[in-house]
């Protein structure tokens, strides 16, 4: 094992020494997500540039306060830069948008929803309340998951002004400055002025409420930092992969393998340092945004295991580049084309929930798209287990493709000199 992370270190070292490589692999993502966020005015507060601008459609069967200020709200300038909403009044023609993958999720508020939160008099109190659904499109989870996490945070806030309702109402009553007759008419006033917040609002839980009360503002660095982190994270897997035939075409590589250490521990330690590097690349890019942008990536502990994940990922691509190639030349050339492939299939550059469908089915074979669905919904406020799915795929992903490799390393007999 010693020996093993002694290669490892080793190969950062040298990786880390090289200025090219520094320059693709730090300076490059900076000055392109500068250039981004300078082009989309997220520097300036003005991001009128609609590089989201998610289709969702609202179904409001409610009709009264509550739910016209849901659809106030999504139609909002606050969001126009976010979202793409229409509202329909036929639910299943609403849903049908969503299985044929023209919309990105479909918000529906049921009749009497209003009143459920806001009972008209003391008669027809309600025996629980009525729940928004939300109908997601399962291609593309991250839209889905800003479109949840704002009807969480509207439900979470009207939650907010039935509680604070209540206690108030309570209160006048205990001190006498309101009859028990008139606490209707004061709670339901109460009630409304809440409506009426929520409509000049960008904020607002599905089902399970839980009060914030926090205003969200999706920032568009949020969205463009990782998708460049991401896709030079694909340059620096692939010069890893290439250094290995370099190895192998000077010398080195058999040289090693002949010597007392194993040949598990010398490629072992090889494509730890891959990873490594590609680790170390994520970590810094984070770092400098969050402290030159004031860029909150979200919860550290699951934007640590997510980095990992999506490293681990694209050092699988990285170590097939060079069991499939032949030359260290392939691998460059080939490696900077999937570089950019991958940066375009996995959303970097363009919602790719606008895209055709092959081009979104294609897209999930790219560690770029699942890492940028983690890493959006981090930045909406989700944590650990709402990127399951993307660490899942992730690491599912670099297990098939460290096997892949192991059988062409194999077959091609490296290790074996």
């Amino acid at each position: 094992m010693r020996k093993l992370l002694l290669i490892a270190f080793k190969d950062v070292l040298l990786v880390f020494r090289d200025r090219t490589a520094l320059i693709f692999m730090l300076l490059a993502p900076f000055a392109l997500t500068v250039g981004l966020g300078l082009a989309t005015g997220s520097f300036s507060g003005n991001s009128d540039s609609g590089v989201l601008d998610l289709p969702i459609v609202v179904v409001n069967d409610d009709g009264e306060n509550l739910g016209n200020a849901f659809v106030e709200m999504v139609q909002s300038d606050q969001l126009a830069d976010l979202l793409e909403p229409q509202v329909l009044s036929d639910l299943n023609a609403a849903r049908k948008l969503v299985d044929d993958n023209k919309t990105v999720a479909v918000v529906y508020i049921p009749a009497g929803f209003t009143d459920s939160i806001i009972p008209q008099n003391m008669n027809s109190l309600p025996t629980q309340t009525v729940q928004i659904e939300l109908y997601g499109n399962p291609t593309a989870p991250t839209g889905v998951g800003i479109v949840k996490n704002l009807v969480e945070q509207f439900i979470s806030q009207v939650e907010v002004g039935r509680v604070s309702g209540t206690v108030a109402i309570t209160q006048l009553l205990e001190s006498g400055a309101i009859d028990p007759s008139q606490a209707m008419s004061v709670g339901q006033a109460t009630g409304e002025s809440q409506a009426d917040v929520q409509g000049n609002s960008s904020s607002i839980k599905l089902n399970n409420i839980t009060a914030t009360g926090t205003e969200v503002k999706f920032n568009m660095l949020a969205f463009l930092a990782p998708g460049m982190a991401l896709m030079f994270l694909m340059y620096t897997v692939s010069n890893g992969g290439r250094s290995l035939l370099v190895e192998k075409a000077g010398g080195t590589l058999p040289r090693m393998l002949i010597s007392p250490t194993s040949t598990i521990q010398i490629l072992g330690g090889k494509v730890f340092g891959i990873f490594l590097s590609g680790l170390s690349q994520l970590l810094i890019l984070i770092i400098g945004t969050t402290l030159l942008f004031k860029l909150d990536w979200g919860d550290p502990l699951a934007v640590l295991v997510l980095v990992a994940a999506a490293a681990l990922a694209a050092t699988g691509w990285g170590i097939l580049l060079a069991a499939l190639l032949k030359t260290s030349g392939q691998v460059s050339a080939v490696g900077t084309a999937i570089m950019l492939i991958f940066g375009i299939l996995g959303g970097g550059f363009t919602n790719i929930a606008t895209m055709p469908d092959w081009v979104q089915w294609l897209s999930r074979i790219s560690p770029n798209r699942w890492g940028l669905d983690g890493f959006t919904t981090l930045a909406m406020g989700g944590n650990l287990s709402n990127i399951m799915t993307p660490i899942t795929a992730l690491m599912v992903m670099a297990v098939v493709l460290f096997l892949i490799s192991v059988v062409l390393f194999t077959r091609r007999g490296i290790g074996k000199e």
